[in-house]
């Protein structure tokens, strides 16, 4: 009975906990997505009404959301490829050399994914600049007119996106690094044996070797795009006229900003439905590329 309960005892806590903050606050959000709260009803339960679907209803209905919603899928369209092809890149590139300047490099890469997201902001806001920036500084030795980074609506979107790529990819070059130096010696010899050449061995042994890893980097870097929130929360604050605007942030000032916190769980519970799809999607698409 004693071996039989200890694996319980060892994952209980951590079962425990992520029920506490994990699943607990998901069947909190659904339940509150079904009422009107606002400051109101925080400061008197009795004010609190039912009202069903009735949020779920007026979002879908909301020409604020679906704009929140296809900024989303923009900044998702655009990060996620970027963040994992040029992940992938960098990571190949360093593992080809051990010398100590490209392990200084790998430093230098993963410093964006440690830096506070507020002094990134503050710093590329700056470079992004309209009149003293350095960005616009540097077109203007070229006879450049100043361009509007973060005031033009479309331009926008993707000088937003640019700096959420940049932070990215610290992390993901680590973990595919990790997977590369992982990788026994002893398949390459056999593939340069055999007469592979450079590019023959990356695409026959080293990309299939190193498939749950970047599948586990596109998985995560999804569900973080989906999520996005920190970039043009901190940058653009949505703006101009919402084209930065993520569904995250969306909900952010629906339910912080505008005090609705009904309305905002309606939000948040779609937005998970839709992680929750996306990520199953992927898993059923990796499992039948196994079978």
């Amino acid at each position: 009975m004693t071996r039989r309960l200890a694996p319980y005892v060892f994952v209980g806590p951590a079962m425990l906990l992520l029920a506490t903050f994990g699943v607990f606050p998901i069947l909190v959000a659904g339940l509150v997505s079904l009422t009107n709260m606002n400051l109101g009803g925080l400061a008197r339960w009795s004010n609190i009404k039912w009202v069903g679907l009735g949020n779920y209803a007026k979002l879908f209905r909301d020409p604020d959301f679906w704009q929140a919603l296809w900024n989303t899928v923009f900044f998702v369209g655009l990060g996620v490829p970027c963040v994992v092809l040029l992940s992938l890149g960098v990571a190949l590139l360093l593992n080809r050399s051990q010398g100590p300047f490209f392990r200084a490099l790998r430093a230098f890469y993963f410093v964006p994914a440690i830096t506070g997201i507020v002094a990134i902001s503050l710093v590329w806001s700056y470079l992004y600049n309209t009149q003293f920036g350095l960005l616009n500084y540097l077109l203007s030795l070229l006879g450049v007119k100043p361009v509007q980074w973060l005031s033009d609506p479309t331009l926008a979107k993707f000088s937003v996106g640019l700096v959420a790529v940049w932070r990215g990819t610290g992390l993901n070059i680590i973990i595919l690094l990790a997977a590369l130096q992982g990788i026994p010696r002893d398949y390459y010899e056999a593939a340069a044996l055999d007469g592979a050449n450079g590019w023959q061995r990356t695409r026959f042994v080293t990309l299939p070797l190193l498939s749950y890893a970047l599948f586990f980097v596109t998985v995560t870097t999804l569900i973080g795009w989906l999520q996005f929130f920190d970039e043009p929360f901190v940058l653009t604050d949505g703006g101009p006229l919402g084209h930065t605007t993520s569904v995250s942030l969306f909900i952010y000032k629906e339910g912080f900003r505008g005090s609705q916190f009904g309305y905002a769980s309606a939000g948040s519970l779609v937005l998970f439905v839709l992680i929750a799809a996306v990520t199953l999607l992927q898993l059923r698409l990796r499992r039948r590329d196994l079978e």
